[in-house]
């Protein structure tokens, strides 16, 4: 493991959706969760979490909240199988090797069935990263048409068909924001070694994992501002940000991403900020306030290359 965080970080990450269903819905016939007044597509943080999950198991990292050997099991059984020892003999001693193994736990914390010293039955660790659910800058549109039909032959040599409901959006430009909170990485353990596999994961999990519904998901920006102390938020950097236009989208070449209150903010804080991580994709067009830039070249503009690390993946 590396050196223990010990400064506050805040993200923004940004990818779009083209006829996929982002997130669906299991109380709404599985559509695509919405903000039905504003027509705005909402993703809940579990979903993010779960693509970074599954990318760091697939790259061999043990994950708490996870399939053993391809079966589901409880979080005592998980446990178990983890330290090698019955549950009535694990114990708060065993944390520090939880900690050491469970990747996503250094992130973004659990609870987990040990005895605390109050005589609880479980020990709860609030993860040092956590994100607000994401939402859509654009406004969304369901695709017109969601029947879909299947055929099969049967015994008999008869055709037979169903038929089913398969709902996705035209397009979605998703935005997260995400904090990382230094006073907390000391209780997971929380590394610069386990930040990096973030920062890593969440730039190339999203097209690695794809299902049928989810094909057509591509990363866009991400962005990692790492402070100087372990006091300093600057806010959702979501509110900074504007689509023009905003409606009747259907590809990234559409629209133009506003970004200047973004970049502006930035550069009045640049002497509380330590560095800036940062992934761009350059088929997203940005502008600063009405004139087109490349976002990477204008935050080197603005706050120095020193400052701004670009992330090759």
């Amino acid at each position: 493991m590396g050196e223990l965080i010990k400064t506050n970080s805040e993200i923004l990450f940004l990818y779009d959706a083209k006829l996929t269903n982002p997130n669906g819905d299991p109380d709404d016939e599985n559509r695509p969760r919405m903000d039905y007044e504003t027509k705005t597509n909402l993703v809940s943080d579990v979903r993010l979490k779960r693509y970074v999950r599954d990318y760091l198991q697939e790259k061999g990292h043990e994950i708490f909240v996870a399939k053993v050997e391809g079966e589901t099991v409880n979080a005592t059984e998980r446990l178990e199988k983890l330290l090698g020892k019955t549950s009535k003999n694990i114990s708060k001693d065993d944390v520090p090797v939880l900690l050491e193994k469970l990747v996503d736990v250094r992130l973004f914390g659990a609870t987990m069935p040990i005895k605390s010293e109050d005589g609880g039955s479980s020990l709860t660790f609030t993860g040092p990263v956590q994100f607000n659910w994401g939402y859509s800058l654009n406004k969304v549109e369901l695709v017109e048409s969601n029947t879909i039909t299947s055929r099969f032959s049967s015994t008999s040599g008869n055709e037979q068909g169903t038929m089913g409901k398969d709902y996705r959006l035209y397009y979605s430009l998703i935005a997260f924001h995400g904090i990382v909170a230094a006073h907390r990485a000391k209780f997971t353990m929380l590394d610069d070694e386990t930040l990096a596999l973030l920062d890593e994961a969440l730039v190339k999990a999203i097209p690695l994992f794809a299902t049928r519904s989810k094909i057509g998901q591509y990363p866009r920006l991400y962005l990692r501002v790492e402070y100087g102390d372990d006091m300093t938020y600057l806010g959702d950097f979501r509110s900074f940000l504007e689509v023009n236009p905003k409606e009747g989208l259907r590809d990234i070449t559409d629209y133009s991403l506003e970004a200047g209150k973004l970049v502006d903010l930035l550069a009045e804080n640049s002497p509380k900020i330590s560095k800036i991580l940062l992934y761009f994709d350059p088929n997203l067009k940005t502008a600063y306030h009405g004139e087109a830039k490349n976002f990477a070249q204008l935050l080197a503009e603005k706050l120095g290359d020193s400052k701004v690390s670009i992330l090759n993946y």
